[in-house]
């Protein structure tokens, strides 16, 4: 007999580096809907929790648990803290990511995504989701294949075409080798380059099938969702559906480049999407993009939509990674509707929109960042012409960049989301000067009108964000 499980009516977003944290996802979860943890930069944000202490012991407790021998006690001999860094202790750093990366490095990325979703299932039998970024290539397979082997539930991808990642579920469910095509800008006509996964290289010694967690791309039109319904490389079981004022990263426009008077992409209607020709997929779909109210809901509900995806209403409740200073400074501001939301199109070294949140005198006085690419998950890879890969990022110093063969038009604006996304959790990396890493919020445009949602408050749970948007 088939067990037929409920979908949830709403997904919590899988918001920026740490943001959406084991915390939120749990609490979610445990209220009967969709948590979902974000997976991207997890092995960074692991190692600095230790490095910082690993206040609660959260960390160790999940650690402890990860099947595959050795690599619980190397971690924490490398990285682990007890009484925490010094203040003028900078964080220690792991090896970037490339196209082949040592065993031990994926472990480390297998670790992180197994922690975090661990403690987001722990002590319930909720739904527990991961989200991950479709252009960071590098990590993603590890990433997976740690979240699986904690049992996540759930996989949503967006930022590019997660076209060949449902045959890397099914690969790595039977715990085989997993391939996917790498990006290279310089490759010659007819010549491609792989990143490979190999489970088995990892040492597991249950190798009972794992539980193929239920797959949702992100799409912002019907032509992807239709592409990656029939000719994905495996089982697709939904959409997000996301608009242009979601917050992080969006989809570009559609057609010739317009832009408004702050300088931001013009969206129009060749950039909504057709939920009828959608409904006619037959599968399961959830709106997201300012879909953070009872009458929203309803609304998707009334298109056939199965729920929404809310994220902004998230990322400022109790249980998320965003300091907590932050929250009330932004949510003290937005009360008095003093935010305001950029989708900046020169921010993000992906080249792809990204909302950037303004507030009071945020950002006018500020020096500027001193460039610097210490992390590199948003590095590009280039052939190089002497044949070999290489990799650069347009918010690496600008020298640097246009030595590798870079445009030099591509390095203006752009920021170093890597260590400006880990800041907004508290976990910014100190510099030689003296200076710690400034964050950079992002949000989506719900965010001008949380003042509705909050109605006098100063703080609230994500139980009071489903409540509210169930109507109860």
């Amino acid at each position: 007999m088939t067990t037929v499980v409920a979908l949830p009516r709403i997904i919590q977003g899988g918001m920026g580096v740490a943001v959406s944290n084991w915390k939120l996802a749990r609490a979610v979860s445990l209220v009967g809907q969709l948590g979902v943890i974000s997976g991207t930069v997890l092995d960074t944000v692991l190692v600095r929790r230790l490095q910082d202490g690993d206040i609660g012991g959260d960390m160790r407790r999940g650690i402890r648990h990860f099947p595959v021998d050795g690599v619980a006690d190397e971690v924490l001999k490398r990285y682990f803290l007890p009484e925490g860094r010094r203040p003028d202790q900078p964080y220690k750093l792991i090896p970037m990511y490339k196209q082949r990366v040592s065993v031990a490095r994926q472990q480390l990325t297998m670790l992180a995504n197994f922690v975090e979703v661990y403690l987001a299932k722990e002590g319930h039998s909720g739904p527990v989701g991961i989200n991950l970024l479709t252009k960071v290539q590098m990590p993603n397979m590890a990433s997976l294949y740690g979240a699986m082997l904690a049992g996540v539930d759930y996989v949503l991808m967006g930022a590019g075409i997660p076209r060949e990642f449902p045959g890397v579920l099914d690969a790595l469910a039977e715990h085989r080798a997993a391939t996917i095509r790498f990006d290279v800008d310089g490759l010659a006509a007819g010549e491609s380059e792989v990143l490979s996964f190999e489970p088995l290289e990892h040492g597991v010694t249950d190798l009972t099938p794992l539980t193929r967690p239920r797959f949702l791309p992100i799409i912002s039109a019907n032509s992807l969702a239709t592409t990656l319904a029939r000719k994905a490389n495996g089982r697709v079981d939904g959409f997000i559906v996301e608009g242009p004022t979601a917050g992080g990263h969006n989809a570009p426009p559609r057609g010739e480049p317009r832009y408004n008077e702050r300088g931001e992409p013009v969206y129009g209607e060749r950039d909504n999407v057709d939920l009828t020709k959608l409904r006619d997929l037959g599968l399961p779909f959830w709106i997201a993009g300012g879909a953070g109210t009872p009458q929203r809901l309803r609304d998707a509900l009334a298109a056939g939509a199965t729920g929404v995806q809310v994220g902004t209403l998230f990322a400022y409740c109790e249980e998320s990674g965003f300091t907590p200073e932050l929250k009330r400074e932004v949510l003290e501001h937005a009360a008095r509707g003093e935010v305001i939301v950029i989708t900046d199109p020169r921010a993000s070294p992906t080249g792809y929109p990204f909302k950037v949140v303004r507030w009071g005198t945020d950002g006018e006085d500020q020096p500027p960042r001193q460039r610097l690419c210490d992390l590199g998950y948003l590095r590009e890879a280039f052939r190089r012409p002497d044949g070999r890969i290489d990799y650069r990022c347009s918010a690496e110093p600008v020298e640097d960049y246009v030595r590798k063969g870079g445009a030099l038009a591509e390095t203006e604006g752009r920021r170093c989301l890597c260590n400006t996304l880990l800041a907004n959790v508290g976990l910014p990396q100190l510099r030689a000067n003296g200076e710690t890493e400034l964050p950079l919020l992002t949000s989506g445009d719900d965010l001008e009108t949380i003042s509705t949602f909050l109605a006098g408050r100063t703080s609230y749970t994500a139980a009071d964000v489903i409540r509210y948007l169930l109507g109860e």
